[in-house]
C-alpha cells in the first residue's frame, strides 16, 4: 500500500507541476494585460507539434537542438500575438477579448491540422524507462516533468525579482497607469510577457508529449485543469500557481484509491468547484 501511495503522490506532484506551469501562463498574461489567455492550450499543442513534428522527425534534429530552435520560434510568435492581439484587445470590452483569443486558438489549431494532420504521434525513447528503489517503480518521465518545472520556476522567480525587466513587469501587473507614469514602456512590456508566456507553453508541450503522444486534443483538458489549479492557488499570484497546481495534481492522483479512474478528470473541476463555494480567493490568494 505505501509503495501504491508513493507512486500516486509522484504522478500526481508531476502533473501537479504540469498544471502549476499553465496557471502561471494564465497568471503572466491576466496580471500584464487583464485579459484570460483563451488560446494557451493551442500554443501548448504547437509548441509540441515544432519540437516533435518539425524538427525532431520531418528534419531528423537532436531532441535538444529542436527545444531550442522552437524556443526561438515561440518567442517571435508570442511576439506577434502580443502586437496583433492582446496589446489591441486589452482596451477592448470583455467579450471582444474572449472571442479574439478563442478565435487565435481555432487559427492556432487549423494551422496545425492543415500542417500536420490529425493522427497523433511520438518521439521514440523520450524520457523512457523507470527508476527503482527497492519495490518502488516510479516512471523517469515523471522525475524529468518534476525537475524541468521547478527549473522553469526557479527561472522565472529570480527573473522577475532581480531583473530591471522583471521588476518593471510586476509593476505593470500591479497598476499599469502608475506604471506608464513612472516611464515604463507598458506596451513592450506586454510583448515581453506574451513572449515569455508562449515560451513557457513550448516547454509544457515538450514536458507532456512522453504523458500524452503528440495530437490535436494533447492540452485541452490540461488547460482547463491549469486554470483549477490557478483558481485554487490563488488567480494571479505565481506562488499560488504553485500550491494549486501540486493540490489539484496529488488530489486527482490518489482518488484513482477511491473512485474509478474513467472518473478521474472531474475530480480536478471538483476541487475547484469546492473552493468557488468555500474560498474563491484561493489557497493564497487575498480576499478582495
Amino acid at each position: 500500500m505505501l509503495v501504491t501511495l508513493l507512486q500516486l503522490a509522484v504522478s500526481g506532484a508531476a502533473l501537479g507541476f504540469v498544471y502549476a506551469l499553465v496557471g502561471i501562463e494564465y497568471s503572466l498574461i491576466w496580471n500584464a494585460t487583464g485579459l484570460l489567455n483563451f488560446s494557451h492550450d493551442k500554443l501548448i499543442t504547437l509548441g509540441a507539434y515544432l519540437i516533435a513534428g518539425t524538427f525532431c522527425i520531418r528534419m531528423g534534429l537532436p531532441i535538444s537542438l529542436s527545444v531550442v530552435l522552437a524556443l526561438f520560434i515561440m518567442i517571435l510568435v508570442g511576439l506577434l500575438m502580443a502586437t496583433f492581439v492582446f496589446n489591441p484587445l486589452r482596451k477592448m470590452e470583455t467579450i471582444f477579448t474572449i472571442m479574439g483569443t478563442i478565435l487565435l486558438g481555432k487559427i492556432i489549431s487549423e494551422l496545425i491540422r492543415l500542417n500536420y494532420g490529425a493522427i497523433p504521434f511520438t518521439i521514440s525513447g523520450l524520457m523512457v524507462g523507470t527508476f527503482r528503489i527497492g519495490k518502488l517503480a516510479i516512471a523517469k518521465a515523471n522525475v524529468y516533468v518534476i525537475g524541468i518545472a521547478v527549473v522553469v520556476v526557479a527561472a522565472l522567480e529570480i527573473f522577475l525579482k532581480t531583473t530591471k525587466t522583471g521588476k518593471a513587469m510586476r509593476c505593470v501587473s500591479q497598476n499599469k497607469k502608475a506604471a506608464e507614469l513612472m516611464g515604463i514602456n507598458v506596451k513592450q512590456n506586454i510583448r515581453i510577457t506574451v513572449a515569455i508566456s508562449s515560451v513557457i507553453c513550448m516547454i509544457i508541450g515538450f514536458m507532456i508529449i512522453p504523458l500524452y503522444n503528440v495530437s490535436l486534443t494533447m492540452a485541452s483538458m490540461i488547460g482547463l485543469k491549469g486554470f483549477a489549479a490557478g483558481v485554487v492557488g490563488g488567480f494571479g499570484y505565481l506562488p499560488g500557481c504553485i500550491v494549486g497546481g501540486i493540490v489539484v495534481g496529488l488530489v486527482e492522483s490518489m482518488s484513482a484509491l477511491v473512485i474509478p479512474s474513467v472518473y478521474k478528470d472531474a475530480v480536478a473541476f471538483l476541487v475547484l468547484i469546492i473552493f468557488l463555494m468555500i474560498k474563491p480567493s484561493g489557497i493564497m490568494g487575498k480576499k478582495n
